[in-house]
């Protein structure tokens, strides 16, 4: 297992006015899966392809165990990458695609047949030795790219955006493979992607890029818990704000005055609340605010409500059976739990 710091590493390409990734620094711990985390164009390709040693840094450092690598050739550092678009040879086998690595480092034939058999089985594609890439699936062939990767034994696995390609039904089976295989074989992964329940449910870590800047890094709950910025809650989308003024963990507001004790201490504030975490509730009390249900969509497990409070809407998500009770146009009061509610520092215009 290898430990992976990143240090204020920036990488400007010629002709272009603001770097593509600017001061970048991580400390990735052994064994743990992080997640680069950011819209198209933000700079976490770019990262990742540093590590690989298939971009060359403009400043910065990149270590593996606390020595550098940046003088290390790209096929020595112990790293390696799986694209989105899987990259397999169309004339090799598929056990043939998995041993190439082992081929090229001149590992004993047999050996190979055991390894690719093991590598097989860990993606559970044991029987499909014999095809080749086109009669596979695109969520078959990224197990194929995968099983690729593992069985040199690396020791930084970079994963880029490697559910892209595939359906949703593909995407939730593939991403609990890959973490299931990451626990198990306890290899450092670094994982890029623009999805942020992606990043939520497969990383130890998530490491927010926006705009070529590390704006977060944090275990997922930090985000949805204690975003530091409203572009970081934005970024992760369905809170409801409402501005007003902290002091001594109570926010006022034109909605009144709630117990708000995380967050800024005093100042001009922005509250922030998930829906997830308002409660439909059945009498006034502490941090009760009242609305008119404005939406109501049923969607299975849960349902949806939009609510007009005052000049402010709340978003709302509510158990399914919600709609038996209140529908559109009902009067609802909602319950914001003190301990759910983040204040951020808002600036005024």
């Amino acid at each position: 297992m290898t430990h992976l710091s990143i240090n204020a590493l920036t990488k400007r390409y010629p002709g272009e006015e603001k770097p593509a990734i600017d001061s970048l620094s991580l400390e990735v711990e052994s064994g743990k899966l992080v997640a680069l985390l950011g819209p198209s164009g933000c700079g976490k390709t770019t990262t990742m392809k540093m590590i690989a040693g298939l971009l060359e840094p403009t400043s910065g450092d990149i270590l593996f165990d606390n020595q550098s690598i940046l003088n290390i050739a790209p096929e020595k550092r112990g790293a390696v990458m799986v694209f989105q678009n899987y990259l397999l040879f169309p004339y090799m086998t598929i056990a043939q695609n998995v041993g190439y690595g082992l081929k090229m480092r001149k590992v004993d034939q047999a050996t190979i047949d055991r390894r690719v058999g093991e590598m097989l089985e860990l993606v559970k594609l044991p029987s499909l030795g014999d095809r080749r890439p086109k009669e596979l699936s695109g969520g078959q062939q990224q197990r194929v790219a995968l099983a690729r990767a593992l069985i040199v034994q690396p020791n930084l696995l970079l994963l880029d955006e490697p559910l892209s390609n595939l359906d949703a039904h593909l995407r939730f089976e593939m991403r609990d493979l890959i973490r299931e295989i990451q626990q198990e074989m306890g290899i450092t992964t670094l994982f890029v992607t623009h999805d942020q329940e992606e990043a939520a449910v497969l990383s130890d870590k998530i490491a927010l890029i926006l705009d070529g800047t590390l704006q977060q890094y944090d275990p997922p709950m930090g985000f949805y818990e204690s975003p530091k910025s409203r572009a970081i809650a934005d970024f992760f989308g369905g809170v409801n704000f409402v501005t007003g003024t902290q002091d001594k963990g109570r926010f006022t507001s034109d909605l009144g005055a709630w117990s708000a004790p995380r967050g800024i201490e005093a100042g001009s504030g922005l509250a922030t609340i998930r829906p997830e975490d308002i409660e439909i509730c059945e009498a006034p009390g502490e941090n009760v605010v009242s609305g008119n249900i404005v939406s109501h969509v049923y969607v299975g497990t849960h349902s949806r409500l939009k609510v007009d409070v005052g000049a402010h809407q709340f978003h709302v998500v509510a158990d399914a059976g919600i709609i038996k009770t209140y529908g559109t146009g009902s009067t609802v009061m909602l319950h914001l739990p003190a301990e759910k509610i983040w204040v951020l520092p808002h600036a005024k215009d």
